[in-house]
């Protein structure tokens, strides 16, 4: 698996959008039981965290080890650095398996055959994810301008996956439907170029290029669209793939 946020993972926790606790509490409601629940790739913790409302006990693993210093503590998730196709939970451990915004960086095939051997008789299998934001149209097309002319090169070929919202995802296993849902937040231009920083595609482009894929002209013209301090809906569609 990629690590792909390890070196903006402070950004990362203070920027990225969370999950609706509407879904999470749906998906929670499929469940057998509430013993124990596995957020795999759990980032900085944003749905370890709702799920530890509900179930006794929740793992939560990821590979970037900065991800993990910065996640949200309750007392009962157990944090531990750990890729999502091998582990060392015994067999039949846990009652619910969630996946934000990751799935389509794994070896499927490997984390679906190690979802099988974790999950209850019963359990639920969710993978979650967003797509791109939306604001209003003049700041839309900007921010689509900066991630397809601009990055649309430096984007890994696993994003295809998300543009897609994993409808074209191999899921080999029973499905139920994904609640149709968004995230909705009220920020400031500070909050927009905060999460836009967090993109994996402007890590690749600043790395190679040694400068911010933001222009001048290009900040110009954001600063039009929306002035600086002025606070604006914004609304992230989020989709998905239950099993149960």
């Amino acid at each position: 698996m990629k690590d792909n946020f390890s070196t903006q993972s402070a950004a990362y926790a203070r920027f990225r959008p969370g999950y609706p606790a509407a879904l999470l509490e749906h998906i929670c409601s499929l469940c057998p039981a509430f013993d124990a629940a596995w957020d795999c790739a759990t980032g900085n913790g944003q749905i370890a965290a709702i799920l530890a409302a509900h179930f006794r006990q929740v793992e939560a693993t990821d590979i970037s080890e900065n991800q993990l210093k910065n996640a949200i503590q309750q007392p009962n998730i157990h944090y531990q650095v750990g890729a999502a196709e091998t582990t060392s939970f015994p067999d039949w451990s846990f009652d619910l398996i969630t996946v934000g915004q990751a799935a389509h960086w794994f070896d499927l095939d490997r984390f679906y055959a190690e979802a099988r051997r974790l999950l209850k008789p019963g359990g639920v299998l969710a993978l979650i994810g967003y797509n791109l934001l939306t604001v209003d149209p003049a700041v839309d097309a900007l921010v689509w301008h900066l991630y397809r002319d601009v990055l649309g090169p430096y984007w890994d070929a696993e994003r295809r996956l998300v543009e897609q919202a994993y409808a074209t995802l191999d899921f080999p296993f029973e499905e139920t439907p994904f609640p149709e849902t968004y995230m909705e937040y009220s920020w400031t231009l500070e909050n927009l170029i905060g999460y836009l920083n967090t993109w994996s595609a402007w890590q690749h482009y600043v790395r190679e290029k040694n400068e911010s894929p933001m222009s001048e002209a290009f900040v110009e013209s954001l600063r039009a669209a929306w002035p600086e301090g002025e606070v604006r809906t914004v609304r992230f569609p989020i989709f998905g793939r239950i099993g149960v």
